[in-house]
């Protein structure tokens, strides 16, 4: 969920000088590219053998918070830390690979993965996991790139959505979602530009079109509404094409039989900051259009309508020294998952390797059909 809005009078009149509105100083425009130019192709230093022919897939979705765990980033309001040492993110990112290993995905869609940022020391957290992890092949899309963030310190970012497989990605594509209208040109223009990441992967014969997202948060003008209305109007014509997709991502958005909270008492940020979380009310109708028309990885019946069934499937906290608290990430298909497969890996009681400390949203896994 995390973002960047404190941007100074100073950047203003920085622009002002600059005439930013004819010209792109620190290359933040990634519209400008287009959708195929606006994609990096990834393959591990060493291809793994793949399974040939497999009867499923296993597909995970993981915002792994660009390799951060849970350092007191000034965004959270826990802390002031703007910048990691490579030590750190090294450490977080190692942490992360042993989780991704253990799950062993064939198919991982990642938000908030950086591969060139000042905030990461510059690590290359996709190329990262492809060589540490049995994944082979990755397709990256910026959702915030700029030369320079002139601003709490942030400086370089590229950071943005990943999808990485064991299979070759091919006809990879970034689709641009809607930009938050609510701030003026000048925050926008380093503000992040969100996506949607497309790629094809063919696995036992079978073509299947991979989209991947992340979309808004600290929206209050409706611009994630119109994000997912966009994602569904272009899975809808992937379905209508006769074409087999599956959609995961951080959507940003709580499942509409979510028991209400018009605000979270575990928010950090007051409510004067940029990052304070201004709740779901009016909101929980928004995926509906997902779960009426695809086949979701945790079924609304399985999701329940109490807290008590609700929380084992929480894959985002932003209580700090709580448990997970809401629903944010989902994986969708028009095609078929295994049975009750799908899970959230909230703890390491599977593995050993606990989630929380590595990221403030847990991975979200599901076993897909090639049958």
């Amino acid at each position: 969920m995390s973002s960047i809005k404190k941007i100074s009078g100073i950047i203003l009149l920085f622009f002002i000088l600059f005439s930013v509105f004819s010209c792109d100083p620190f290359h933040s425009i990634i519209e400008n590219k287009s959708n195929e130019d606006a994609v990096i192709y990834y393959q591990a230093k060493n291809l793994k053998p793949a399974a040939q022919n497999p009867d499923t897939l296993k597909i995970v979705t993981w915002n792994i918070k660009f390799g951060g765990g849970r350092i007191d980033f000034f965004f959270d309001c826990y802390g002031d830390r703007v910048l990691m040492t490579k030590e750190e993110v090294i450490s977080n990112m190692d942490g992360i690979i042993a989780k991704i290993k253990s799950l062993n995905p064939d198919i991982i869609y990642l938000e908030e993965a950086d591969i060139q940022s000042k905030r990461s020391a510059f690590v290359d957290q996709v190329q990262m996991i492809l060589d540490n992890t049995d994944l082979n092949y990755g397709v990256y899309a910026s959702q915030w790139q700029t030369d320079y963030v002139p601003s709490d310190g942030v400086g370089k970012v590229n950071s943005g959505n990943a999808i990485l497989s064991k299979y070759k990605l091919t006809n990879a594509e970034r689709i641009p979602l809607q930009l938050i209208g609510e701030d003026p040109g000048y925050v926008q223009y380093f503000y992040l530009r969100r996506n949607l990441l497309k790629t094809t992967v063919n696995v036992s014969n079978k073509d299947i079109v991979l989209f991947g997202t992340h979309t808004s948060a600290y929206s209050n003008d409706g611009t994630r509404l119109k994000q997912l209305k966009t994602i569904k109007k272009t899975i809808d014509e992937t379905n209508s094409e006769g074409k087999t997709f599956i959609l995961g991502g951080d959507f940003n958005t709580i499942p509409p039989n979510s028991v209400v909270y018009e605000h979270f008492d575990d928010a950090a940020c007051d409510s004067t900051s940029d990052y304070y979380e201004h709740g779901f009310a009016g909101q929980l109708d928004y995926m509906q259009m997902f779960y009426d028309s695809y086949t979701p990885a945790i079924s609304q019946t399985r999701y329940g309508t109490t807290l008590n069934t609700q929380q084992k499937f929480f894959s985002f906290t932003s209580d700090k020294n709580g448990f997970w608290n809401r629903k944010l990430d989902y994986i969708f298909t028009n095609g078929t998952f295994s049975g009750n497969s799908g899970h959230v890996h909230q703890t390491g009681d599977d593995d050993g390797i606990p989630t929380m400390p590595l990221s403030d949203h847990a991975p979200l896994s599901v076993k897909f059909s090639l049958k």
